[in-house]
């Protein structure tokens, strides 16, 4: 995984702000752009709806919302990658860090050559499973068109009709009416079913 991840917007969420610059520079060194920091769990969440940020790198301890609560309710609220920062390499808090839909870790003191790869790692991580979860909802869809087909078929078989027939029935009709075979069978089950 060598490709580099071209300038990101970034939002820092640490609670020391000598860290916070420090990153920051480290940053512009990488070519991203810094685009808000915050001291908390809670400000974080609140940049990343204000500014939607490409990436977000969070601080796992902070005073009052810490960075594993603040990036599970990012998991369900938006949609970036997170890099947790730690001063811990505990097991137990890594663990809730990958629950938590984490695309990546930091163990401070962050060093510049480690920042840049994991990164690029987390978007790339993120990008992999934003595509995977495109992909597994088009197949839903599908699946979900292919049941009612099948069903419509079914009862236009009851009508009398061959299983050949009541698809080519539903073919056809689609084409006419300029609609998907999925509509056409959602149709044909609304009148007969």
């Amino acid at each position: 995984m060598n490709q580099q991840i071209d300038s990101l917007r970034i939002i820092i969420a640490d609670d020391e702000a000598v860290i916070r610059m420090g990153l920051k520079i480290m940053l512009q060194t990488l070519n991203h752009k810094v685009i808000a920091t915050a001291r908390n769990g809670q400000e974080a969440i609140e940049k990343v709806k204000l500014f939607t940020p490409d990436l977000l790198l969070l601080d796992i301890k902070m005073p009052g919302m810490d960075g594993l609560a603040a990036a599970q309710v990012l998991a369900e609220e938006a949609s970036l990658p997170i890099v947790m920062l730690t001063a811990f390499s505990e097991t137990a808090m890594i663990q809730q860090a990958v629950n938590a839909s984490v695309m990546g870790y930091l163990v401070k003191p962050i060093e510049e050559h480690k920042l840049g790869p994991t990164i690029n790692l987390a978007v790339t991580r993120f990008q992999e499973m934003q595509s995977t979860a495109a992909e597994v909802q088009q197949l839903k869809v599908r699946l979900a068109g292919r049941e009612l087909i099948d069903r419509a078929k079914y009862l236009l078989m009851q009508q009398g009709m061959s299983e050949n027939e009541a698809y080519h029935y539903l073919q056809g009709s689609a084409r006419r009416r300029q609609i998907s075979l999925a509509e056409m069978a959602r149709r044909v089950l609304n009148q007969l079913g």
